[in-house]
């Protein structure tokens, strides 16, 4: 049975030693390395010779990949929608009110805005109409054959958390001073498959992204019926799924690993992906899920969700497990598709906070002249804090802790 896959060719075969592993020693700037996605009909039984080639850094077969969806949250310790948003402190830079995320990460004392950094966020799109985007340079590839635009809002309320400016005097996003977006539409009405969020990736660095932000994550359910619909027994139709499923963490790792490398001569770029809401938690406080691809690939930022209860942070019930660090996921107020405000639920709000915080972090290494994908990632995990974080959580519901903004 053929199958489409992912064939990930590295151009420059010299560099190919350098995406085995942490050990092998960086390229030069001779030696860029330069991927290219290929879309090839394949046998299982071709895929071994495949891998011989020496150009050939990855193959994966093409899974289904959807938006991490928002989801409804009942709990008295959280507080309603309308009183989500404070004034700010008389140490911040604005008049306007703001958001609790935006306050709960520092992001509002931090003397950094993400000027200069460029964030690419791939997602449903984004409503660039919006106000939340005014006097932002944006620019826009579609990967879903739908054409620009935002039809669902998901990617527009996440842009917003990242570098919105101020709505209807409320401050929303967490790096305001961000004058260049990358929005590559990769779930369109029908889905998206690992594919289209390749090339987006590709994309996004090619054309300078610092931070790459995705809320998205693959369909495996999705992936088991489609073996299914073909004839195979449910048993395995399930095992060839889990072989992609395996398949396409080592992919989106390949993609981390360029990113690293080109880090040393190009710009700095790192991941940040949300990690799921499969967990119930208010079901059964043993219903935890791992953190789920692509944020589980190792060199991207997987991102837990906290809500604020009466006693602190405490972590959302649908967040899954195993995150890197957490962010605010829980009643935040972003942007809305066709105009005005929303407040929604999910790892899909934490994620925006962290490639917020993520990018003025690389404000402030900017300007000190040591921007790099290292230390830029080893600042946004390491100076996260548990602090403020309700006694009794568990440390692998949180990872790192809160996500937080330079203060000086």
């Amino acid at each position: 049975m053929k199958t489409k896959h992912i064939v990930l060719r590295n151009l420059n075969a010299t560099t190919r030693d350098f995406f085995s592993g942490p050990a092998s020693s960086e390229p030069s700037p001779a030696e860029s390395p330069s991927l290219q996605v290929a879309i090839d009909e394949l046998e299982r039984k071709d895929i071994s010779s495949l891998n011989r080639d020496p150009n050939v850094v990855a193959i994966a077969p093409v899974m289904p990949m959807k938006l991490i969806r928002p989801v409804d949250v009942e709990s008295t310790e959280l507080e309603p929608t309308v009183e989500n948003i404070a004034n700010l402190t008389a140490a911040s830079k604005s008049t306007a009110k703001l958001t609790w995320g935006v306050q709960a990460v520092g992001a509002d004392t931090s003397p950094f805005t993400g000027e200069g950094i460029v964030v690419s966020v791939l997602d449903s799109g984004i409503d660039a109409s919006h106000p939340a985007f005014a006097g932002l340079e944006i620019i826009q590839k579609d990967f879903t054959g739908e054409g620009d635009g935002d039809k669902d809002g998901h990617g527009t309320h996440c842009a917003g958390t990242i570098f919105g400016r101020d709505v209807d005097d409320t401050r929303i996003g967490v790096a305001p001073g961000v004058t260049k977006a990358l929005i590559g539409k990769v779930i369109g009405q029908e889905g998206g498959g690992s594919d289209q969020i390749a090339d987006a990736i590709l994309w996004a660095m090619d054309n300078g992204a610092n931070i790459i932000s995705m809320s998205l994550g693959i369909d495996f359910p999705g992936f088991v019926q489609f073996f299914v619909g073909r004839g195979l027994p449910i048993e395995l139709a399930t095992s060839r799924a889990l072989e992609g499923y395996r398949a396409n963490i080592q992919l989106f790792q390949s993609l981390a690993g360029l990113a690293k490398a080109r880090s040393s001569f190009a710009q700095a770029t790192i991941f940040v992906a949300a990690a799921g809401n499969e967990s119930r938690r208010q079901t059964n406080k043993d219903w935890e899920i791992a953190v789920a691809p692509p944020a589980v690939s190792e060199g991207i930022i997987s991102v837990a969700a906290l809500a604020r209860g009466t006693s602190g942070y405490t972590i959302a019930p649908f967040s899954n497990t195993g995150a890197n660090l957490s962010g605010p996921g829980v009643q935040v107020l972003s942007a809305k598709a066709g105009g005005g405000l929303v407040a929604l639920n999910g790892t899909s709000m934490a994620a925006p906070h962290v490639s917020g915080i993520a990018a003025l972090w690389a404000e402030k290494l900017t300007k000190s002249g040591r921007l790099n994908a290292m230390d830029l990632t080893s600042r946004v995990i390491g100076n996260s804090t548990s602090e403020g974080i309700a006694a009794g959580f568990d440390p692998f519901d949180v990872g790192a802790g809160m996500v937080r903004a330079p203060q000086s």
